[in-house]
C-alpha cells in the first residue's frame, strides 16, 4: 500500500530535498507540495494524503494554526501532521505537540529516519524523536510538581496499563512495548487504545505530556519511586 504524503514549506529548495528522498522510498509518495499554509490546508482537504509534513514557519497560515486545522477537522480525520522544524531556533515544539501533531522532524534529518517517520506515522502511532523528547521532558521538568492529587487522573488505569503508558513516555514502539512485556505487538495496540480512551486524549503524543504531567515518568526516564523505567 503506497503512503501519500503532502509536503508543505515555503522554501522550494526544500521541498525539492524532501520529495527526492522520500520517492526513494518504494512505499511512500508526494502526491502534492504547499509553499504556504493556506494552500497546504486546501491541498489536505482535496486530496486526503495520508501524512502531511509541515514547516512550522509558513506564509499565510503558520505550522501551528495549520496542525490545528487539521486535525480538529472530523473530515481531515485520515489526515496526520509531522512537524518540521529548525529546532534549534524553534520556541513553538510542545504547543505543537498540543495541537495534535503525530510527529516531528529537524529539517537535518536523514533518508532513513525520514521515511522511517512517515511509514510509523502512517500507521497511526506517534513518533517523537529523542531530540523532541528531550525538548518536551525540559518544557515539562520547568513547571511546577505534579499536585498530589495529579495521579488520581490515572485512577482508571489498571497496573499494566500503567507500565505500557510509561513505556509510551520513553518512546517504545508498540513491537518493543510488546517485547518488553512479553505479550503480542497486536496486544500493545490493544492496550494504547485502551489507555488513550480512558484518559480521553487524543493520541500517544498527548499521553507523554499527560505521563510527564502527571508524575508517572519524570524527566530522566524515572517513575516517582525511583526505579528506573524499563
Amino acid at each position: 500500500m503506497t503512503i501519500r504524503v503532502l509536503v508543505a514549506d515555503d522554501q522550494q529548495l526544500v521541498r525539492t530535498g524532501l520529495r527526492g528522498l522520500l520517492e526513494r522510498d518504494p512505499e511512500i509518495r508526494v502526491v502534492a507540495e504547499a509553499g504556504d499554509g493556506r494552500e497546504a490546508l486546501r491541498l489536505a482537504a482535496e486530496l486526503r494524503p495520508d501524512v502531511a509534513l509541515v514547516d512550522i514557519r509558513m506564509p499565510e497560515l503558520d505550522g501551528l494554526t495549520l496542525t490545528r486545522l487539521i486535525t480538529g477537522d472530523p473530515d481531515l480525520a485520515g489526515v496526520r501532521v509531522v512537524v518540521l522544524t529548525t529546532f534549534e531556533t524553534d520556541q513553538y515544539i510542545f504547543e505543537a505537540l498540543e495541537s495534535g501533531a503525530k510527529g516531528f522532524l529537524t529539517k537535518t534529518v536523514g533518508r532513513e529516519e525520514l521515511c522511517r517517520a512517515v511509514r510509523v506515522v502512517a500507521a497511526g502511532e506517534a513518533l517523537l524523536s529523542p531530540s523532541v523528547t528531550d525538548r518536551v521532558i525540559a518544557e515539562l521538568s520547568r513547571r511546577p510538581e505534579p499536585a498530589r492529587s495529579a495521579p488520581e487522573r490515572l485512577s482508571a488505569l489498571t497496573a499494566r496499563e500503567r507500565e505500557v503508558l510509561a513505556m509510551i513516555a520513553a518512546g517504545r514502539s508498540n513491537t518493543e512495548i510488546g517485547e518488553a512485556l512479553r505479550m503480542s505487538p497486536l496486544t500493545a495496540k490493544t492496550h494504547v487504545s485502551r489507555i488513550i480512551t480512558k484518559l480521553r486524549v487524543r493520541d500517544r503524543a498527548q499521553l507523554v505530556t499527560l505521563a510527564y504531567e502527571t508524575g508517572l515518568v519524570r524527566p530522566g526516564g524515572t517513575p516517582p519511586d525511583g526505579t528506573p523505567d524499563r
